[in-house]
């Protein structure tokens, strides 16, 4: 049996898409455990409702731009996972700076975040691109 080009672009895209729908649900389970050990009090509670909503809405955001149903809505949808993304970002480094979780503590969930940042950044590249041809 041979395979051509389209199959295999085809084969890879689908690894690509199971690959980062579950990574951003395991990043989405990370922030809520996450959320869930920081100490009560009013900013604790704000900054965490904000990280929870930004951190699981990017996966969530993800599954819903594998079914786009044209190249405009996928970098569309795209643009709101990098934007929840980038906010989880945003979230975290208050948390740290405000004192009420150490860096250390959030280095590997930070470098997550900045991964998937930077892969979505580069599929919504790759789209543009695409949609030029």
């Amino acid at each position: 049996m041979t395979t051509n080009k389209s199959d295999n672009d085809t084969v890879q895209r689908n690894l690509n898409q199971n690959y980062l729908k579950e990574r951003t649900k395991r990043f989405a389970l990370e922030i809520i455990k996450l959320v869930e050990k920081l100490p009560k009090g009013r900013t604790s509670d704000i900054l965490g409702r904000q990280l929870l909503a930004a951190g699981t809405s990017a996966g969530a955001n993800y599954r819903a731009a594998c079914r786009a149903r044209s190249s405009p809505d996928f970098i569309s949808k795209m643009g709101i996972v990098e934007e929840e993304a980038d906010e989880s970002i945003y979230w975290m480094e208050l948390l740290i700076d405000c004192g009420l979780i150490r860096k250390d503590e959030m280095s590997d969930l930070l470098n997550d975040a900045n991964q998937i940042l930077a892969m979505t950044v580069s599929s919504i590249k790759t789209a543009r691109r695409k949609k030029q041809q």
